[in-house]
């Protein structure tokens, strides 16, 4: 077969690209993911995969992909009428969760209990049957506390998530079905326990107040208890909107990674991040894809900035990670954030 001069230079810098993760496991995180509210009916007519149109190849890219699964997955189940927001999300979503390529859902949130018990069993039944491992609610504390891993090339990732948002009702109980509760004494003991057997944490917290640009103090106390108990990583979510990232001993936390593919109009959440963790021997790098979850503009289908735009965002995020010290910096829509120091370690090698 003849190659023309452009098919050679193509071939030429494929091979110059070293592989995608090549020395590392790749992990792709986003925020929340409501596939219902406000978002039904236009859900109804285009299909669950509509939502993921616009970023399910980059959802692909990586080893991993994980994102907060916030409603059951259920047409059953008795609703719990104690609260002005509750939402359920047909078991049909599951197909097209894993056909974006979500491996990992965390469970551990403020509505995953909004049609009770049943509601719940269906939606674990339903993440099974579709392959799609979950952590942070089960049929008792223990099955909720219980770790998803998945393993790449060899290596365990081992991912844990509990919520600390109310209504504390939705707390998993020794005999009680519900949500893992991120108190303190639990979240060192399980990622003592798991760490044994992994080799990479990640874990996920559903945390701090909605619209709040900058995390609580507990927050902070919280994710610093993790790492300190040897987590790799802490990815979370509630807010809504973005917040800023610390380094903490080289582990990043990202206190909230802002909507994914949320069933709301709301204004307030505008824009989002994909967040792009290494997880390696090195420690864990962070690239930062920014995204447009305004409503008004992309019909509940997050889009990927580049140009001015996908800056604005990461000046944004810049702003919010100030008061850590972090620098994001990059162009061209890939994005990376820095420890303190980071660039001066660099230089001297």
């Amino acid at each position: 077969m003849r190659l023309t001069r452009l098919m050679v230079a193509a071939i030429a810098t494929l091979l110059a690209i070293p592989a995608f993760g090549a020395d590392g496991i790749v992990i792709t995180c986003v925020g929340d993911i409501m596939l219902a509210g406000s978002a039904t009916t236009t859900l109804a007519r285009r299909g669950y995969d509509y939502p993921f149109s616009k970023t399910a190849r980059e959802l692909r890219r990586g080893d991993i992909a994980m994102g907060n699964l916030e409603a059951p997955l259920t047409l059953r189940g008795r609703e719990y009428r104690d609260k002005t927001y509750r939402f359920r999300a047909s078991p049909a979503a599951a197909a097209a969760l894993k056909r974006a390529g979500f491996s990992v859902l965390t469970l551990a949130n403020n509505h995953m209990m909004d049609y009770g018990d049943e509601g719940l069993r269906d939606t674990l039944a339903t993440l099974f049957r579709h392959g799609i491992a979950h952590t942070g609610a089960g049929g008792s504390l223990a099955e909720a506390r219980r770790e998803a891993v998945v393993e790449v090339r060899g290596k365990r990732v081992a991912f844990l998530a509990y919520s600390l948002t109310f209504p504390a009702e939705f707390y998993a109980g020794a005999d009680r079905a519900g949500t893992a509760p991120g108190y303190a004494s639990l979240v060192r003991e399980d990622i003592g326990r798991v760490k044994a057997e992994a080799d990479y944490v990640v874990v996920a917290f559903h945390w701090g107040a909605e619209r709040a640009e900058f995390p609580k103090r507990y927050q902070t106390e919280t994710a610093r208890l993790a790492i300190d108990a040897g987590a790799d990583a802490v990815i979370g979510h509630h807010p809504h909107v973005l917040q800023g990232i610390e380094f903490y001993r080289g582990k990043p936390i990202l206190y909230s990674l802002g909507n994914f593919a949320f069933g709301s109009r709301s204004t307030a959440a505008d824009r989002s991040v994909m967040a792009r963790l290494t997880l390696s021997d090195d420690g864990c790098t962070v690239e930062l894809i920014p995204l447009n979850v305004l409503h008004r503009e992309t019909r509940y289908r997050p889009e990927i900035l580049a140009g001015p735009r996908g800056a604005e965002v990461m000046a944004r995020l810049n702003r919010l990670s100030h008061p850590f010290g972090t620098v994001i910096s990059g162009s061209e829509g890939r994005f990376t954030a820095r420890a303190p120091g980071t660039d001066q370690r660099l230089a001297a090698r």
